[in-house]
């Protein structure tokens, strides 16, 4: 009985969809069909009854699939052992990522980590939306998320830093229309929104002190992907609410400027995260490490520019 035969009836339960679970795993539909035949033909019975619209688990395989679950999970752990015992950066990595950061620090940290550890392969799902780790075949995902939503997660993982947020637009977009200076003059520009499951995030929470202001804005163009929105903010369309680690090198470079900078925005979070405490392998705590680094290293450059105040980007726990 081969692992990966096991991998595939696993998966082909979590999708109920023999294609499906194929291409989650990066092969055809009829080798995903060979692998369950074999594992039946070795068991003797059928694990899944099949329909012409989709499966279902026979009793047989309602009470097989807990073992099998039992069976891998045991198998991992025993390969991060082994890594571990030979501090082997290996294997392959299955990391979520937004799509900003997948096009951008990530990309570039994972280049260079490959190029330093041959051995490890990547599959890496970039996306905004909410990752699900059985559904998108993932293992570790880095997620922005509240100081509530990450002590409420159920999940394993590492915190990475917080994450301060500025309002900002290109020189050019200044040069023509001028920068809001207060809470009131906001809604006269037009701002570039961000939208998740079809809900534009349209009312921006903003303080002044002890004060807190929620400012409904006012926007020509929305967009599921936080990359366009830093991008048409560059072009000069417009004024956006973004993180600093996504527009620092923009700020640094002079591509965009902060503005209204006597308000302050609610720091988030970032969190590398996994389903199960087994999955944290040498290569994970690598990204954890290397991303820690870099994060750093951009505050400090905004810092030492000028751009950001210590207190506006408090340091990592």
């Amino acid at each position: 009985m081969k692992i990966s035969d096991l991998q595939v009836v696993v998966k082909i339960a979590e999708l109920l969809s023999i294609t499906a679970a194929a291409n989650q795993l990066d092969m055809s539909s009829s080798a995903a069909s060979v692998s369950l035949k074999r594992i039946e033909q070795s068991l003797g019975t059928q694990l899944f009854v099949r329909t012409t619209r989709k499966l279902r688990l026979t009793p047989e395989g309602e009470r097989y699939l807990p073992l099998c679950y039992q069976a891998l999970e045991l198998l991992q752990q025993g390969q991060v052992l082994i890594n571990e015992e030979q501090n082997s950066v290996s294997g392959e990595v299955k990391i979520a990522v937004s799509s900003e950061m997948g096009r951008n620090l990530m990309r570039e940290l994972l280049n260079d980590m490959m190029e330093q550890h041959p051995s490890v392969s990547l599959r890496l799902h970039a996306s905004d939306s909410r990752t699900d780790f059985y559904r998108d075949g993932v293992d570790v995902a880095l997620r922005a998320m509240t100081k509530e939503a990450a002590l409420e997660s159920n999940l394993y993982g590492f915190k990475i830093c917080n994450i301060p947020h500025v309002l900002c637009a290109a020189p050019s977009y200044i040069e023509k229309y001028g920068a809001p200076q207060t809470i009131e003059e906001l809604p006269q520009h037009n701002t570039l929104l961000y939208k998740l499951y079809e809900v534009v995030h349209d009312g921006w929470e903003l303080f002044e002190a002890e004060q807190r202001y929620k400012v409904k804005v006012n926007s020509n163009r929305a967009v599921n992907d936080g990359d366009i929105v830093r991008r048409w903010c560059v072009d000069g369309v417009g004024i956006a609410k973004k993180s600093a680690i996504d527009v620092g090198e923009d700020l640094l470079a002079g591509r965009l400027s902060r503005i209204m900078t006597n308000y302050t925005i609610p720091e988030t979070e970032m969190w590398l995260v996994l389903p199960s405490r087994q999955l944290i392998s040498p290569a994970v705590r690598l990204i954890r490490d290397e991303l820690k680094q870099r994060v750093g290293n951009l505050r400090e450059r905004l810092i030492e520019k000028g751009l950001l105040k210590e207190n506006e980007w408090t340091y990592f726990e």
